[in-house]
């Protein structure tokens, strides 16, 4: 199909809504002629389990726990390249490290005291990214909401209409991350991650005029939302979660590299066959297109320019994570792991619960490789719950990874080509549709290895895919009968730890129903 074949008041309504008409004639004319039917559901063969080398177990960070060992050579070599010299096995702060025989090979042994030490060493070196490129849509979708628990959803209904309200049609960055006790909503996504960023420097007394920038900050944004994100960041800037903290390291808050992900259209429901045609009856309107992101995968390609500089830079590492998170900050024992192993990237994983419907799992293929399959666009649930009722113990993708940049960068074209572009069919307000995308974490079958790290899910991973996720982490509902015993509990754990997050992470305190940044507190 051409552009010149497309109905005309189709076409306008689509330069309207600034999708990108030759991306979305491309990728149809593709999936039309059979191009994409090799990406086909994925079968698993097994689920991977904590084994301490390919999946290490990070929850628990005590002090003395020795969490990772690796061969000694090996790891002073990548230690070196990490510009951290270990003498005689021995690091600053620390007695000797322990060594250990392995198969004949000797081993250093790594507690969790060491690990963050190694860490807090690197944190400077790594650029903190966010997939910003959604709108907020979705996420106040109503169909989408009631569908993870109805009970839930009846509970909490008013205050999900009241919040639904605010959010839909902004870029969900700019949402809000919380709601306070007293019902006021809290400071944004992007604020928290701001935030974060502004600690860390507080903590390693960084100095502006160091010769390399301090945890660089990048995003995918969308033409959809870019210059409403740019106009927003001239606000948050004086942000009280924000202005006190880098008028005192002397950064600029809310200083953004960027990579603009170009829209595309929604496709026909796969009800009506092949060949798919441009979906063009949103909200039941003739001639009128769907604007959509082409999934967050195509961050390899959008953010390709933003990695390269980052490298020259002097970046050694970049995190990547989806903005909904508030749990995915930069963990040095993290970064230390990576950079001991020489493993070009790093996976945050945790134990799916119930809530857990949107998004992907860590499965074993029947080749023997590890891969992040996406629940609906990859993997159908029943198989999910097949696995679940044999007895595994799923591991639930976190949406954040780690990747090494003399890695990544030379690879950057060989993903953007190779990642899957799958179909999945839609019901949503806007109509029954299918819409395709590349998923971000299905990268991992690209990458030769890669350490899997097993996290505490109310520590790490407070993801709110769907609106009514983050109010009950805020705790709407997890007091009311009607709920299942289940889904309060889940609910109690995730505000128990989102209290933990905005206290440990971010540096709050609550005053008065109302979480409140900790230098702003008169004790």
């Amino acid at each position: 199909m051409a552009e010149q074949d497309l109905d005309m008041a189709l076409r306008e309504d689509m330069l309207a809504k600034h999708i990108d008409i030759g991306l979305t004639l491309d990728i149809l004319n593709r999936y039309n002629i059979g191009e994409f039917d090799h990406f086909v559901k994925i079968i698993p063969d097994g689920i991977p389990t904590v084994d301490g080398t390919a999946v290490v177990d990070i929850r628990d960070k005590s002090p003395d726990r020795l969490l990772f060992k690796f061969p000694k050579q090996r790891s002073l070599a990548n230690l070196e390249k990490s510009g951290i010299l270990l003498s005689r096995g021995t690091l600053l702060g620390t007695s000797a490290l322990p060594e250990k025989k392995e198969n004949g090979e000797t081993c250093l042994t790594f507690t969790a005291e060491v690990l963050e030490e190694i860490g807090q060493k690197m944190l400077g070196r790594c650029a903190y990214g966010v997939l910003n490129g959604g709108s907020a849509t979705s996420y106040a979708d109503l169909k989408k909401n009631r569908a993870i628990d109805e009970a839930l959803f009846s509970a909490i209904r008013p205050s999900f209409e009241r919040f639904a309200s605010q959010c839909r049609d902004m870029p969900k960055g700019l949402t809000p991350a919380y709601i306070n006790p007293d019902g006021t909503p809290g400071p944004s996504f992007l604020e928290l991650k701001m935030r974060a960023r502004l600690l860390a420097a507080r903590r390693l007394l960084y100095s502006a005029r160091a010769e390399t920038p301090f945890m660089p900050l990048f995003q995918m944004t969308s033409v959809a939302n870019h210059g409403q994100l740019t106009r927003a960041y001239e606000d948050i800037q004086a942000s009280s979660f924000l202005a006190p903290l880098a008028a005192g390291v002397g950064l600029k808050p809310a200083e953004w590299l960027s990579g603009v992900q170009p829209m595309i259209a929604a496709y026909t429901h796969s009800s009506e066959g092949r060949p798919k045609r441009v979906f063009d009856k949103a909200y039941g309107r003739e001639h009128s297109a769907l604007a959509l992101p082409g999934g967050h995968g195509q961050s390899f390609m959008v953010l390709a320019d933003v990695f390269r500089d980052l490298r020259d830079r002097g970046m050694r590492y970049a995190m990547l994570s989806n903005i909904d998170n508030i749990g995915a900050y930069a963990d040095p024992v993290e970064l230390a792991i990576l950079a001991i192993s020489g493993k070009p990237a790093g996976f945050d994983f945790s134990f799916k619960t119930p809530v857990d419907v949107k998004g992907g799992i860590l499965v074993r293929t029947r080749d023997g490789l590890r891969n992040v399959v996406d629940i609906g666009p990859a993997i159908e649930l029943q198989e999910i719950e097949r696995l679940e009722r044999s007895g595994a113990a799923i591991l639930f993708n976190c949406a954040t990874g780690i990747f090494d940049l003399d890695w990544l960068v030379p690879h950057l074209e060989e993903i953007a080509k190779n990642l899957p572009v799958r179909f999945s069919d839609q019901n949503k307000d806007a109509g029954t549709y299918s819409q395709a995308e590349q998923v971000t974490w299905e990268v991992v079958s690209l990458v030769p290895d890669f350490i899997a790290f097993a996290v505490d899910k109310k520590r790490r991973f407070l993801a709110a895919k769907m609106l009514v996720e983050m109010l009950l982490t805020s705790g709407f509902g997890i007091d009311d009968g009607t709920v299942s015993a289940q889904m309060r509990q889940t609910g109690k754990t995730l505000h128990e730890g989102q209290a933990w997050l905005l206290e440990q992470a971010y540096g709050l305190r609550c005053v008065n129903g109302r979480w409140t940044p900790r230098e702003l507190v008169q004790c």
